[in-house]
């Protein structure tokens, strides 16, 4: 019994080790959920280093393609606890558009209505 608490806890440090390397090595952004739609509450998950690394989150996260809109992936409020114990930074709305915006990856309103 002792030995499997051991290889418990073993198994519990090291996928906390690798969770804690993985957010260290990406820049994913998380603003607070105010968005109501479908019955539920969004927010914006966003990388402001390229959506390579936002795809990569989102996989690693669980979260659909579906959910991924040009530059952001909207996600579900009760997705957040999950996802900022994964890596990403929570910050407001303000900033995630700034930081969007500045990394060059936003795409625009006009941008979206373009065919």
């Amino acid at each position: 019994m002792q030995t499997l608490r051991r290889l418990q806890r073993a198994c519990s440090l090291a996928e906390g080790r690798r969770r804690a390397a993985y957010a260290r090595r990406v820049t994913v952004l998380i603003d607070p959920p105010l968005w109501p739609n479908h019955g539920r509450i969004w927010g914006h998950l966003v990388s402001d280093s390229s959506l390579a690394e936002l795809h990569a989150f989102a996989a690693a996260a669980g979260i659909p393609e579906r959910a991924f809109d040009l530059d952001h992936y909207d996600v579900p409020e009760e997705r957040y606890d999950d996802l900022v114990a994964l890596g990403a930074q929570l910050v407001d709305s303000r900033t995630l558009v700034r930081r969007l915006r500045a990394s060059g990856l936003r795409v625009t309103a006009a941008q979206r209505r373009e065919p």
